[in-house]
This record gives structure tokens, sequence and C-alpha cells, in this order.
């Protein structure tokens, strides 16, 4: 680990040596916010062994310190971090927007407290639920694998074709599995039953927009129900998983197939209950019942939530449930998937926890009463006790999905059914797993008990899911802080800062290259998808096939505890997977429709926590309440109003100036620029910054040199003392004065690179400037790429990008801040300014008013 610091630090340059040790600790938050009554808890974490003392709450609008308090125990090293601290700030409630701030100078990303922060979030997730539709896909408005497939392993003979179009694609590659469908499935359907009030009804059952009286939710669940009645399309046909790991032959987005040999076809393995695979590698399976349970439980609770919709389709859906239900009996046993031409494949070991949630919903599907209730309760029962405590959690690992759902649902839904006593023996099972990882959790200020195993994300969401459920049953709060750390880890508290859930929170540090085609061929949002999540060093290192393509921006933060990547080559840490985010879905439903009020932990007494010491930097207050703020800079205003700020930087190039200042003048539209000293006070480019002026277009600061503020890959290390920022910054002031009068109201300042962190945040509202950038989402600010460049975009694809996020967000591109560049370098021949004037005539079509960025 020191190795790799130093390294690190080497890479920056000796100036950042020099100022290691001084520099602040990270302060990492739960990035979605926390509601008034939850527990509240960051985690501050430094790279020196140098604890802290104090940490002060700071209310983000007026900065004013709202609350203090001790930092309390320091809990010493963990993965890369030489000191880590827990700032508990659970008690307190008032809502507003907030940061937290360290006596060594470390400030924490902002963050809100309210009762609607996690509103629409499992919503927002069934983005991507939609967008792995194999058959029709409707964020693709195309079809695919319409000519699945072909049978093996099954009584019939081989290469009979059966319809098998539907369902999911299983990650980023379009294997589908039957056990973790049908795991998602229930999820979404039990989201739907248990917190309907959490959903919308947005889209119609295809998945393209437009209401049709049912909630998204039940929309998706229905897709997943579909498919799982073609996969068990008989009595005694149960069929496992669709195509195999040749699949893995190349990155492309989903279309047509012919990687298997037979047309367009896929191969449809059959569950045989008997070890499978058609080459080298085998799997090691034992029965049926483990698919057979999780398919049998999706239907059930299909047939209730659909038997007063649609009686004839929930008459098939209850069928089949009993059909499968009576195979996991007959057949017992691990149904694993089949491997093909390399060794990974889904190990699942356990069975029982699958046919206790099956017995569980047999009883509440038939509605049986009487000595066939306390049968179906005696069966579900008898199941639970021969696996009271999901493995994983007793053996602190486990192999690729080796116990699986990663939480035992069936205790949840059983619990629910039994009387006094028989009910906290169940929940008890609950509480025992609960133990167990808490007394691996407390010696951390993470309180990560949840071993680093692929698909640790899945595993951290289930616990979190257990926790809510044993809560919820019991009414027992002593885990409630464990239970929130689980929740705040996927959403930034961690020691990567990152949310794990692309797009989630937006405008936040969320993965931005997964392990996608979507992201990587076509730069598609795959809003919604929760990755893997980090690994252990040891298993990082033993992986096929990985290869980073970027710069590590979270290399001082990589341990041998644990790894995780935002880079397209690492598929371990950084791919999306279906069933997880249907997992996350559940989670983030019961999130927002919980009203039981959680007690604050526990907290210095008042006369404690009122702050008696001054605030560290006092800084003025933000522009307004209804625009969008990253790091303290203005990256979108109030996206109710139909306004964009087309914002236009330069500093050695200035080929578009004239033809971008006639388009203007021709659709009678006032622009920003933001210009460097170099700029202005080139005598040919200062001419054309004057004219400008005078057309009553925004003139602010670029900087005068041009300055990098932050390292690329450690966006906190600063590359700059404040000395030097404030001399460059003021030259430029100087250099802008020169062209002109300067306009009156609010002072924006767009920094160089459109890269920097909260301190130049900071720095800039101390000199009188709000610091500004662009909105993310598209490509606009790629116009500066040259063809040679590996981060190359065209104009077709920049056009296309704003066209698409425009369409597929329902604020489109209200309050935007649109970047592009006065000029490119002369390598660079296909200009994105030579596209203005029919973007500007698309946008007044279209009802956008253009104004300039202070009015936004």
């Amino acid at each position: 680990m020191t190795t790799r610091i130093l390294l690190f630090i080497l890479a920056v340059g000796l100036l950042a040596f020099v100022k290691q040790t001084d520099e602040p600790g990270v302060i990492r938050i739960n990035l979605l916010g926390y509601r008034p009554a939850s527990v509240k808890v960051a985690v501050w974490a430094s790279l020196t062994d140098k604890p802290i003392g104090r940490f002060e709450l700071i209310d983000a609008q007026t900065d004013r310190v709202v609350w203090g308090q001790q930092a309390g125990r320091a809990f010493g090293a963990y993965g890369p971090f030489a000191q880590t601290h827990r700032l508990d700030f659970s008690s307190v409630r008032r809502p507003g927007r907030y940061y937290l701030r360290t006596d060594d100078g470390g400030r924490s990303p902002e963050f809100r407290i309210g009762e609607d922060v996690y509103d629409g979030t499992a919503d927002f997730c069934l983005r991507y639920m939609r967008q792995q539709r194999s058959g029709f896909n409707p964020f693709l408005k195309d079809s695919c694998h319409t000519h699945d497939g072909y049978t093996l392993y099954g009584p019939m003979p081989d290469s009979t074709h059966i319809d098998a179009t539907g369902g999911w694609h299983d990650a980023s590659d379009y294997l589908q599995y039957v056990t973790t469908s049908a795991n998602a499935t229930y999820h979404l359907l039990a989201a739907a039953r248990d917190f309907p009030g959490a959903f919308g009804d947005a889209h119609a059952a295809n998945g393209l927009e437009g209401a049709n009286g049912y909630p998204d939710v039940l929309d998706e669940a229905r897709w997943g129900l579909d498919w799982l009645l073609k996969m068990h399309p008989t009595d005694d046909w149960l069929f496992n998983q669709l195509g195999d790991d040749r699949d893995h032959a190349g990155m492309r987005i989903p279309k047509e197939d012919k990687l298997y040999g037979k047309g367009f076809e896929r191969p449809l393995y059959f569950a045989s209950g008997k070890p499978q695979g058609m080459f080298r590698h085998k799997n090691r399976a034992t029965g049926v019942a483990s698919t057979a349970g999780k398919v049998s439980s999706a239907l059930a609770l299909g047939y209730q939530l659909w038997r007063d919709r649609q009686p004839d389709y929930a008459g098939r859906l209850w069928q089949r449930s009993q059909s499968a239900y009576r195979l996991g009996l007959q057949k017992p046993g691990n149904c694993q998937t089949a491997p093909g031409t390399a060794p990974y494949f889904y190990e699942e070991d356990n069975y029982v926890d699958d046919m206790e949630l099956a017995a569980v919903e047999q009883l509440n599907a038939s509605k049986a009463t009487g000595a066939k209730a306390v049968e179906w309760q005696k069966q579900a029962l008898d199941f639970a006790r021969q696996e009271p405590v999901t493995p994983w959690i007793l053996n602190d690992t486990a192999r690729h999905y080796q116990w699986y759902p990663f939480v035992n649902i069936g205790h949840a839904e059983l619990a629910k059914r039994l009387p006094g006593r028989e009910r906290k023996t169940v929940t008890g099972f609950y509480k025992q797993g609960i133990d167990i990882i808490w007394q691996r959790a407390r010696q951390n200020a993470f309180y990560r008990g949840v071993p680093f195993v692929w698909c640790s994300n899945n595993y951290t969401t289930s616990f979190a899911t257990q926790c809510f459920w044993y809560r919820q049953l019991t009414g027992d709060t002593q885990y409630a802080a464990l239970e929130q750390a689980n929740f705040d880890w996927l959403f930034g508290c961690n020691p990567w800062g990152t949310s794990f859930v692309y797009g989630l929170p937006a405008n936040a540090d969320t993965p931005a290259d997964p392990h996608s085609a979507f992201t990587h061929l076509k730069q598609y949002p795959i809003d919604g998808g929760l990755v893997d999540g980090p690994v252990r060093g040891s298993i990082y290192g033993r992986l096929i096939g990985i290869t980073l393509y970027q710069p590590d921006e979270y290399a001082p933060f990589q341990s041998r505890v644990a790894v995780y990547h935002d880079d397209y080559g690492d598929y371990s840490t950084n791919e999306p997977t279906m069933d997880g985010t249907a997992s996350l879905v559940y989670l983030l439903a019961a999130k927002q429709a919980e009203n039981r009020a959680l007690p604050p932990a526990k907290s210095k007494p008042a006369s404690i926590r009122k702050a008696a010491k001054p605030a560290l930097s006092p800084v003025k207050k933000p522009l307004d309440d209804k625009s969008t703020y990253f790091k303290g800079a203005k990256i979108r205003g109030d996206t109710s109003l139909r306004r964009i700020a087309l914002v236009f930087t330069g500093d050695e190039y200035a080929d578009g100036g004239e033809h971008i200042a006639r388009t203007l003048r021709k659709h009678n539209v006032r622009a920003s620029f933001f210009l460097t000293g170099r700029f202005l006070r080139n005598p040919a480019l200062g001419a054309l910054a004057r004219r400008l002026g005078r057309e009553g277009h925004y003139l602010g600061p670029h900087s005068d040199e041009h300055l990098l503020y932050c390292d690329w890959k450690n966006r906190d290390s600063l590359l700059v003392t404040r000395s030097q920022f404030v001399a460059d910054l003021r030259s430029n002031e100087a250099a802008l004065a020169a062209v002109g009068p300067q306009p009156q109201g609010p002072r924006l300042f767009m920094p160089p690179f459109e890269w920097y962190n909260d301190t130049i945040a900071a720095w800039s509202r101390a000199e009188g400037w709000q610091l500004i950038n662009y909105t993310p989402g598209t490509l606009s600010h790629a116009d500066y790429t040259t063809p040679d460049a590996r981060n190359y975009r065209s104009s077709e694809v920049i056009l296309q990008s704003i066209r698409d996020y425009e369409t597929r967000h329902r604020s489109g591109l209200n309050g935007f801040i649109l970047l592009m560049h006065v000029g490119t370098a002369p390598a660079r021949t296909d200009k994105l300014y030579a596209h203005l004037d029919a973007l500007l005539t698309e946008w007044k079509q279209k009802g956008y008013a253009l104004v300039t960025v202070d009015a936004l």
C-alpha cells in the first residue's frame, strides 16, 4: 500500500509529495442524502495516521455552522487509510442542504436532509431494467434475439426450437438465466405489493413512454413473468439458461447473434439436474429445486397481484407455480448454470431457501386455512430450519453466486404467517446472521462486514434488506446504524466516495465508464444500473482478461482489502447487473415509503452540540435554491423552466468566433463567453471579445493561463496554491476589464479544463466569484477532440447525444448550461459550431428560450 501511494505522489510531482502529509482527510457521505429521523453518519478517512478533534455541519446556502461536536473515537486503519472516524450527526433533523467540515480542513460533498431524498429513486432504477429487455427493447426502440432458441440436455431432441424470446439480459453480456430472472421478478413484484406509492405510471407494458393504468414496476415484473412462463411451458419441462459464454466474443449493442453455429438461434439449456457444459468445463448441478423454487415463488406472487386484474392470465401463473413447486420437491438439489469456454458459472450450492419461499407463496396464493395452512407452514418451516443463516454470512466468502439469492426472502414471508413463538424462531434466524456481520463490521469506521466477493454490491443490498425486514418484523432497532451504513455504502460512504449506481444521484460521483456496450460503444446512459462493486485485491489479481484503459482516478484508495475501478476494462467491479438492480429497486422503494421514524443514534448533550467555534472560512451564499450545484459550482438552472444557457470557452483558438457571433446575431440570441487572459491579450482575439461584449453577451473569466487546478486522477489533490490561484484569477479579471465594462449582477467563473474541486469553489467565492460548470449528460464539451485522439467525438455523435438526452429526460434541456468552444485545433475539421444555426433553430421551435448564464 505504501509503495502505491508513493508512486501516485511521484506521478503528480515533488510539490504534491511535500504537501501530502498536510492534505486534509476525505469525508465520505451518502450522496443521496438522509431522512430527518434516520441514522446519519459520515466517515472521515486519512492516508496519514493523525486523528481529528472536531467536526461541524454547515448550511450550504448560508455557509453558517449549524451544529458541531467532537469527532469521538478513532477507528484506526482500514483499507488504504491510516486513520478513520465516524462522524455522527443523527440528532440533526432539520431539512436543508448541508456539508460537513473537519478541523483538519476536510470538507464533504453537499448533501440534503429531507423526507423526499429517496423519492423517485426506485422508479429511476427501472430505467436500467427496461434497457435490459430482450425481444423488444424500448430503449433502442428495436428488437433483438427474436429467433431464440434451440434446446440442449432436454428430453426432446437436441436443437428442438422453443420460443424463448423476451426476458432480460443478465448484465453487460446478453446471457439470460432463469435463476436471476425469477429472483429479479420476485423483487419487483414484492416492491409493487409492499410499496405501491413509490412508483409512477409513465410507461406502457412494452416499456415505451405512455401511461397504461398500471405502475411501471408491475409492467416490468410482467415482462419477467411472461418469460418465466416460456421457461416452464409444461408440467415437467423447465429450462435454466439461454445462451452461454460464447456470447462474450465481443461487445455489441444487442441485435441478433450468430455466435452459436445455428443461425440467429441461441442454445436453451434444459434444467436436467445433472452436470452440464458443452466444452471442457462442467458445472456441479445436483438437482432442479433451486431454479424451480424461485420460479414457483415468482409465479405465485404474480398470481396474487394479477388475479383481480387479469384472471385468465393469473390462472396460467398459478398453474405453473404449482407445477414448478412439484418439480422442486421431485428433484431436490442445486441447478447451476452451464459454463462454456471459460471456467466461470453461477455455482449455486443451496436450494432450501428457494423452496421455503415457494412453500410460503403456495400458502399465500391458495389462501389456505385450517389444516392445509398448517401443512404449508410446516413445510416452509422445515426448509427454514435446514438453512437458518445464509451460508455466505457464516463463511465470510463465497464463490460466484454460490448461495443465491444473497438474502433468504422466505424467512421474511414465513415470519408474517407464523404465530408468536415460531415467528420469533424465524426472525431469530435473521438476527443470528445480522449479528455475525455486526461483529465484523463494528471493527471499522465504515461498519463494513459484508465480504468483498464478486458482486459485493448485490450482497450489500441484500444484507441491508435483511436488516430492514428484521427491524420491520420485530421493532428491534439495535442494528439500525448497521442497516444504514450498508445503504450508505452503495451511495458514496465508501473508501472511493462514489455512488455505485449509474446516474444516481444526478450530478454526483457515479459510474461514468462502466463495463457496458451501451456506454462504451454508443455513449448511451445506463441510468439506474447497480454495478458489481469492489472485490478483494486477491480476487482481482486472479481474474482473466482485465485491462484498465484509463488512468485510475481512485488509485490512492485501492488496497489489498478491496479494489474498485470506474473503467470499462474492469468487468469484475464495474459491470452492472440486472438482478442486483432489481433487488435495489425493492430497497429504494422501502426507503422511500418507510414512515416509521428511527430513533436518532446516541450523541453528545445539546450543550456540547452547539457550535462554539466560528466557521472555518465564511463564504457567500449560493445564487439560488432552484439550481443544481456540484462541488460548489452551479451546473444547472431551474429545471422547471424551458431555458438554455449556451456557453463558449476560449483560450488559444478562436477560429469559430466570427461564425458564432454572426449566427447569434441572426437568431437575436445572447450567449456567455468565458475567456482566458491569454485569449484577451491577443490583439485579434481581444477585438472579438470587445464586440461580443458590446452585443450584449456575457463575458467571464476562464483563468489567466488556463491552469490545471486539480490532479486528473485524484480530484481532491490540488496542483496550485491559493496564492497562485488568486494571482492567476486576478490577472484574468484585469484582462477582462481592459476589453470593456463588465456585466452587472452575478460574477460567474468557468474553471479551466472545467475541472475543479470544493476548495477551488471556496477560493472563488472568497474572491467574489461563483464557480459554474457545464451540465453533464451530453458530449457537447468534446467538440475540441481531434480524430487522432482516443476520446474523439464527431459532431454527429455530439449532436445526437444532445438530442438523446432531451428525449430521454422528463425535464429535457431545461436549465441546461451547454458548453462549446470558440475554436479548436486545426486537426479538427469537423467543427461543431458549424451546426449552431440548425441547433438554435431546433431549440426555438421546441420553445426553449436562450439566455445568458447569469439569467439562468
